[in-house]
């Protein structure tokens, strides 16, 4: 099948991409939009781009599957080690410090951009397992992938899937399932899944940690900004960014310390 997209169709789909979303198609990834909106065509039996654009303009359930379709959910669980052992090692500890003078015993993360669940459950178990009493914890994980938040919220993972688990963890925190592992109802009372577009304020606040790693390079510098202004105004005075090991906010316009521990990189929130 030839290409879809016309000049013009492109720029007026990308656009309601970028304005609803933050996220970027250039001429570069273009060949991907025209290749979801097929998809999308034979999914709802429609013959033109026009008759689905009004549809996803006027249903915002539909414009919900059509971002969907249009978004990368590759993860793994322990993904990037150097981030959890920067994690265990340096942030709970300067958490636990910040807020050893009030009566607070609660750290609340948020995993934004957290696929189909991987780093949300991973960041569980290494709390459940190193968190010391009487300290407690509580995980929002979001997404704009509904079909990603559904696997997340299901808990349920194939075999070829849970590779990167430590055994200890895998026999701890997972049930042996026909095909796969189940997450135990123990870690997964502690994580809240939830849709989420990053270009708005979710409404949370006072957040101890932010993990959005491999998001923001699919923004470009203004949608960036924003959701970096969401995320300051989300977090506690004393707060910690985990961003992807490849980008980084050198150059931006932004209030967030950069901070080098001896394990990774990472961004503060210090007022």
């Amino acid at each position: 099948m030839a290409d879809l997209l016309t000049d013009a169709q492109f720029n007026e789909f990308r656009k309601l991409i970028y304005d609803s979303s933050g996220i970027t198609f250039s001429e570069t990834n273009r060949s991907i939009l025209d290749s979801r909106l097929k998809e999308r065509l034979r999914d709802k039996n429609l013959e033109n781009l026009e008759d689905y654009y009004k549809l996803i303009t006027s249903n915002k359930e539909e414009f919900k599957l059509f971002l969907d379709s249009i978004t990368t959910n590759l993860t793994r669980f322990f993904r990037n080690q150097p981030h959890f052992d920067a994690l265990i090692n340096y942030v709970i500890p300067h958490v636990i410090e910040e807020k050893q003078s009030g009566v607070d015993r609660k750290i609340r993360i948020w995993s934004a951009g957290c696929s189909t669940g991987e780093e949300p459950y991973t960041i569980a178990m290494l709390l459940k397992d190193k968190l010391p009493a009487p300290w407690t914890f509580e995980i929002l994980a979001s997404d704009i992938s509904l079909k990603s938040l559904m696997v997340g919220q299901t808990g349920f993972y194939a075999d070829s899937r849970v590779s990167g688990i430590p055994q200890n963890y895998l026999a701890s925190y997972f049930t042996k399932a026909d095909g796969g592992y189940q997450v135990k109802p123990d870690i997964m009372k502690t994580i809240k899944f939830d849709y989420h577009n990053l270009r708005f304020d979710m409404g949370a606040r006072n957040l101890d940690i932010v993990f959005c790693r491999n998001v923001l390079i699919y923004f470009d510098e203004n949608a960036q900004k924003i959701t970096l202004d969401h995320f300051w105004n989300s977090m506690a005075k004393h707060a910690y960014l985990f961003i992807g090991h490849s980008e980084s906010l050198f150059g931006m316009d932004t209030k967030f310390e950069f901070l080098k521990t001896p394990w990774a990189c990472l961004y503060q929130k210090n007022i």
